[in-house]
């Protein structure tokens, strides 16, 4: 899969000598598996002054601290929509793969510390709700006919289950420790199984996208359950239009609520499959 890095670069609350923002390149190193070394990843922070906002400066940035990691990015992830043109272009002279995402769980982890941590013991903090411009809404698609599911249900899984993921025999998917968000062994983790006799070339299609989330939308008419990839697609799985169906798309959103918004999305060829075309571990998450 290659190594994956998730990058930031913004403004954050904290002002120079002038008053002016300082903004800051924060790179963390992705998870892509259960069993992942989460407490060790590699991290880069670098600020700048609100003079040197550019992709020279950025692209300077990411050489070094691709000097410094153990392992050069196969690619990297961001989910700021406004920084999009300048993240590409840097990364675009480096060569490296940059693409929008709602996936950097890592990331968003790291921010969080740093908010809460790092950020009020720096000279010049400044609180502040610090809003950005985001993505326009999206408009719901329908799966590509090739790619629609013959069948899928609601499930569930404990928590300790995923400690013999390893172990599965997957073509494609990425997941995360669980511990890593403090999900605890006797939690349900709610999931969609999807199923196919187009199996694999669905979840090949799944995996070209940068999988978010999994939603129940009760504002759409019938309640629909739609896939969250990328920052600005949305996928429409299935139309739920039965009280049976759209009560346990209840269910599942409140389960997701009890397991810090951690669920799943798999494909199969049947229900009596023993292996998995695609498995997705995903966590719902608010973006700035």
């Amino acid at each position: 899969m290659g190594t994956v890095w998730e990058l930031d670069f913004y403004s954050r609350p904290i002002v120079d000598e002038r008053g002016k923002k300082r903004w800051e390149v924060l790179i963390s190193e992705g998870v892509q598996t259960v069993n992942a070394d989460y407490e060790n990843l590699f991290q880069y922070s670098k600020f700048l002054s609100n003079t040197e906002v550019n992709s020279i400066q950025l692209e300077a940035a990411i050489k070094e601290a691709i000097a410094q990691a153990p392992t050069p990015p196969s690619r990297i992830r961001f989910f700021r929509y406004a920084m999009q043109a300048m993240i590409e272009r840097a990364c675009g002279e480096l060569n490296i793969p940059a693409r929008l995402s709602r996936r950097t769980i890592a990331l968003q982890q790291l921010l969080e510390h740093r908010q809460q941590a790092v950020y009020p013991q720096e000279p010049g903090y400044e609180p502040s709700s610090n809003p950005t411009i985001g993505p326009p809404p999206p408009s719901p698609r329908s799966l590509p006919d090739a790619l629609v599911g013959q069948q899928w249900a609601f499930v569930t899984l404990s928590a300790q289950d995923f400690a013999e993921m390893p172990e599965w025999e997957i073509d494609f998917g990425e997941a995360f420790p669980l511990e890593m968000v403090e999900i605890s062994a006797e939690t349900r983790i709610p999931g969609v199984i999807i199923f196919s006799s187009r199996a694999l070339p669905l979840a090949g299609w799944m995996s070209g996208l940068d999988l978010a989330y999994l939603s129940a939308s009760p504002a759409a008419k019938p309640t629909q359950l739609l896939l969250e990839t990328g920052t600005i697609e949305t996928w429409i799985l299935a139309n739920l239009s039965t009280p049976n169906t759209q009560a346990e798309a209840q269910n599942f959103e409140q389960a997701k609520q009890a397991a810090n918004q951690v669920h799943f999305v798999a494909v199969q060829a049947d229900p009596e499959a023993q292996s998995f075309a695609g498995f997705w571990l995903l966590q719902e998450r608010l973006f700035g």
